[in-house]
């Protein structure tokens, strides 16, 4: 049975392409995928999480804002019932040059398991879901 995960661009972000690469790559890969698409509210993404009796959230951010659009958002999961959900962020999620590993712990911080910076092949993340489904 292939898991479900359910994907999209968070905040006002309009960063489409990438978000469908992944999406492409995910269902390749054997997962059931439901892609929210682009401007995707925290609310949207656990409504279709609770929905699609989903095994994971992956979340894209590439135009900075990702800090801001994500602070609550583990707290919401864990409010709706889904605090077990691995939750996965990737993408250029703060403004400006900063050390991956700061920005990474900053998302760690907010809930996130799994944090990537940009340029993570899909691959990656893939065998990293994998992996966590599997534990």
């Amino acid at each position: 049975m292939s898991k479900t995960v359910i994907m999209g661009v968070i905040g006002a972000d309009v960063h489409a392409v990438g978000n469908r690469i992944l999406e492409y790559a995910f269902s390749e890969a054997g997962f059931k995928v439901i892609n929210l698409g682009v401007m995707v509210a925290q609310e949207e993404y656990i409504k279709a999480a609770i929905e699609a009796d989903a095994d994971a959230i992956l979340v894209s951010s590439l135009y900075g804002h990702g800090e801001l659009d994500c602070q609550g958002f583990k707290e919401k999961c864990i409010e709706a019932g889904l605090g077990d959900l691995p939750l996965y962020i990737g993408g250029n999620l703060v403004v400006g040059k900063q050390d991956f590993e700061d920005v990474k712990q900053k998302f760690i911080d907010l809930g996130f398991d799994r944090v990537y910076p940009p340029g993570t092949l899909p691959a990656t993340s893939i065998e990293d879901l994998k992996k966590d489904l599997e534990a």
